[in-house]
């Protein structure tokens, strides 16, 4: 009898205790009742899925979560991504994310432009790479403020830092450091230029949307390898996510990826639709990945309504029906699970432990208890090396 596998991954949802929710956090205030029914009825705990000496993020973090030891497989966030977008790297090319940012005031104002719009992220990332004349550059256009910067015939040792976590900090303390640093800085600088006269900046600021002031590059890599999850855990897995990286995982890992009409990667995205995917991919796959950004892009906002929000349509239109869909096989098991903290107070990363709660055959618990931050430090069941929650998983 084979058993039916499911995560759901509430990206950045763990959070604080928030003043605007009593000294609760957003998992702790949101109505969770069917993430609740999971660990009331399974088993939670904490997890570290940051290791200490590794940056905070959903690269760093997602590795973790789907077994795979950061320490010896990452390789920086663009290579991940490139293999999503299928990026051609040969195994000298580095490869940087590209951010449309906007600044203000000399200080990170906007990771995401607003999160514009596809259209006109494109248009500037071509009419950019015309304009730098650079044939060691090539820019590759992706979703929204997500695009790639490849170098050819370059080599960089440099440290970088994410734009989502310097909101509010001085762009020129930022910058890249180290060798050939300034090649990077001076294409930033050249396409504060080129994008202070553009046509579509003009347009944003008409309608009052953030307009791009730069592009800000960091993640670099380069090429990435991972061994399949079919060969280490004998699942036949799929995923459904509208971000890059996590496509990117999933293609590393040999997980066939299933796309869903309006899913966005932000608050708008396509949750019934979501749902649905799942419940049907698991008519033929072992293990089913779902990941919704919602609760990540709300956290790095700033606005805690908006990600108490996300967490609550997660739990409703995702988690609720696959549940449901899930006991009906013979032999199931489904965990929930943020990748990384991303508190509302800070709008950053942070390498905190995650609570974790799963349920289903052969799962038993230590605390019925609702799933949150608190209940799951209250268990006393900690993983600290993040890989091997996947190991416990799918063969306890």
């Amino acid at each position: 009898m084979s058993t039916k596998y499911v995560i759901i991954v509430p990206d950045g949802a763990a959070d604080q205790p928030l003043e605007i929710f009593d000294g609760k956090t957003v998992l702790e205030a949101a109505k969770t009742t069917n993430m609740d029914w999971i660990s009331k009825n399974g088993k939670q705990g904490l997890v570290w899925t940051v290791p200490a000496n590794l940056t905070p993020g959903s690269d760093v973090a997602m590795l973790s979560l789907l077994g795979y030891d950061p320490v010896k497989h990452y390789t920086g966030r663009a290579p991940i991504e490139a293999v999503a977008m299928g990026v051609p790297m040969k195994q000298q090319d580095w490869v940087f994310r590209c951010n449309l940012v906007t600044f203000a005031d000399k200080k990170m104002a906007d990771h995401s432009a607003g999160h514009i719009r596809d259209k006109e992220a494109h248009i500037l990332i071509k009419d950019l790479q015309a304009a730098l004349k650079n044939d060691n550059l090539t820019l590759y256009p992706g979703v929204s403020y997500r695009n790639l910067c490849l170098f050819t015939g370059m080599d960089f040792d440099v440290k970088t830092q994410p734009p989502h976590d310097i909101i509010g900090q001085s762009v020129d303390k930022n910058l890249p450091k180290g060798k050939n640093a300034n090649i990077l800085i001076d294409i930033m600088a050249r396409s504060q230029q080129f994008f202070a006269e553009h046509e579509i900046n003009k347009i944003r600021k008409d309608l009052g949307e953030n307009p791009v002031s730069s592009i800000w590059l960091w993640g670099q890599g380069q090429q990435a390898f991972l061994d399949k999850f079919s060969k280490r855990f004998g699942l036949k897995g799929a995923t459904i996510t509208a971000v890059d990286l996590v496509r990117g995982l999933s293609k590393l890992i040999g997980f066939d990826l299933i796309e869903v009409e309006g899913a966005t990667g932000y608050v708008d995205t396509n949750y019934t639709g979501k749902a649905n995917a799942a419940i049907k991919a698991l008519e033929k796959y072992d293990i089913v990945l779902v990941h919704i950004e919602a609760p990540d892009e709300a956290g790095h906002a700033g606005s805690a309504e908006i990600k108490k929000k996300a967490v609550e349509n997660i739990d409703k239109l995702i988690v609720g029906p696959v549940l449901e869909a899930l006991k009906k096989y013979d032999s199931w098991r489904i965990l929930v699970m943020p990748d990384h903290p991303t508190p509302v107070s800070t709008q950053a990363h942070s390498s905190d432990p995650v609570p974790f709660a799963m349920a289903g055959n052969g799962i038993k618990g230590v605390l019925s208890e609702s799933f949150c931050e608190k209940s799951a430090f209250e268990t006393g069941f900690v993983i600290d090396r993040g890989w091997e929650l996947m190991e416990y998983f799918t063969k306890m």
